[in-house]
Parts: C-alpha cells; sequence; structure tokens
C-alpha cells in the first residue's frame, strides 16, 4: 500500500545570510523565530508557513519550503481525519466511535431571554449553541448544521475570555472552535477548505484572541476559503484578554457570497 506522505509549509532561513537584525521576528505572527547567538531560528512547531516574515528580511534570507511533518504529526492528522470524517450515507455513524461527538444540531429557544430581563430563572443566561460536535477536528464536514450555515470559527480560548460570547457572537450562528497554535493546522486547513466546498456557507465570523500566534486562525481560513475557490463574507472579530471586542473588520478579499 501507497503512503501517502503529509507535507508542511515552512521558513528556512540562511544562516550565512542572516545578520541577526530581527525583523522577521517582529513580523512572525506565531512567535516562531527568535534571535540566538546573533542569527534568526525557526520553531517548526510554531510556524505556520504564510511567510509573513520573508518581506521583512533585508538580507533576502527567509524561503518558504515544503517538509515532510513527523511521524506523530502524520498519525494525529490521520487520527483527526477519522474523527472528521462524516459519513455521506449515514450521519447516524458515531464520529471516532464516541457517541458524544455524533452530529448533532441543538433546539436553541430565544424566547428564554425575554425572562426575568434577558436571564433564564435562577439568572442563568440561555446557551445560544445550536450545535454539536463543535471542535474542527471532531465534526463531520457535511454535518447538516453546515448547510446553509453562518459560521462562527472562535479560538478555543475566545469564550473563556468574552463573557457576552453566546449572546453577541454566537446567536443564530454554527460554532467551529480549534487552537491554531496547539493543533495541527495544516488539518485546519484542509478540513475547513473542505466544509467550505462541501457547503453553501452564508458567511464567517472569525473571533479571535488578540495575542500574536491566535492570528494564524484568521491565516487558516483565509487559506481555505482560498482553496475551496468560493467567495463567502468574512468577518474578523479581534478579542482582548480582559474581555472586549478590541477590532472587528470585513475581509476585502471575501465579499460575494453568490447567493
Amino acid at each position: 500500500m501507497k503512503t501517502t506522505k503529509h507535507m508542511k509549509k515552512i521558513v528556512r532561513i540562511d544562516e550565512d545570510k542572516c545578520n541577526g537584525c530581527g525583523e522577521c521576528a517582529i513580523d512572525c505572527e506565531t512567535n516562531a523565530i527568535q534571535i540566538i547567538n546573533g542569527k534568526a531560528v525557526v520553531d517548526n512547531s510554531l510556524c505556520d508557513g504564510l511567510g509573513a516574515c520573508v518581506g521583512a528580511c533585508p538580507e533576502n534570507a527567509i524561503t518558504v519550503v515544503e517538509i515532510e511533518q513527523p511521524k506523530a504529526a502524520q498519525n494525529h492528522h490521520a487520527a483527526a481525519s477519522d474523527h472528521g470524517h462524516g459519513h455521506k450515507h449515514g450521519m447516524e455513524e458515531k464520529a471516532c466511535g464516541c457517541p458524544g461527538s455524533a452530529a448533532r444540531t441543538l433546539k436553541v429557544n430565544p424566547c428564554e431571554e425575554a425572562k426575568s430581563g434577558g436571564h433564564v430563572a435562577g439568572g442563568h443566561a440561555p446557551s445560544r449553541l445550536g450545535n454539536w460536535p463543535v471542535q474542527i477536528s471532531l465534526l463531520p464536514v457535511n454535518a447538516p448544521y453546515l448547510q446553509d450555515a453562518d459560521l462562527l470559527i472562535a479560538a478555543d480560548c475566545a469564550p473563556f475570555a468574552f463573557a457576552d460570547f453566546h449572546r453577541k457572537l454566537l446567536d443564530g450562528k454554527s460554532l467551529l472552535i480549534g487552537c491554531p497554535k496547539l493543533d495541527d493546522a495544516e488539518f485546519y486547513r484542509e478540513k475547513l477548505a473542505k466544509i467550505f466546498e462541501q457547503n453553501r456557507i452564508r458567511s464567517v465570523q472569525v473571533a479571535y484572541m488578540e495575542v500574536p500566534c491566535c492570528f494564524g486562525l484568521v491565516a487558516l481560513v483565509n487559506d481555505a476559503i482560498a482553496a475551496s475557490s468560493k467567495k463567502i463574507p468574512l468577518t474578523l472579530t479581534k478579542l482582548s484578554v480582559q474581555g472586549e471586542v478590541c477590532g472587528q473588520e470585513k475581509a476585502s478579499a471575501c465579499i460575494d457570497a453568490g447567493l
């Protein structure tokens, strides 16, 4: 049986050309580059391979290359792919064999918010979560809640930092969450592209934290939309670690939903 190699893009720095100026480290969104002993050094596990640092180098010492992922990363990729398979002829099949990962559309009753000044009895705000699972690695690419959906793709820290996450961001949207730093970014990129390609997505909102590494989620979504050959309205919402919305913009590259 032929083994499929999983490749990952990273940046490579020519040590002979590098003068240690640090401009590349400043432009690196994932904190993958450090200056050590007067030379720029890349941590491949953090590098997103997007090459934001390439243009910053005055010595032209940086290039983007493809490398084969380590065996552990490939195994994670394969396992995550298995988790994410939505069986076309039977959505009742459980992702990864776990009942908790079965695709479900949850009933949300927005009328409950009218009770007790916007809170249900006991002072608890109603949940706006309308789908399960929410982790990108687990959800099937053809889950019913993805069709004709407005997606909220959120960094998994976002709901903890932003107290009003459900009411102000999640209401009426299907939720996907992940971490661009700790999870398999290449797998996310490929899976999101399949989701965009195989479903009619009306809009996408990305909620990410202000910390530099979290911007990788925006890059992943942009890449996935481009790979799907779809034009989807995209809104970017930056959240501060203090729990505030510190920036929101519509991405100019994705302006036509084709609806």
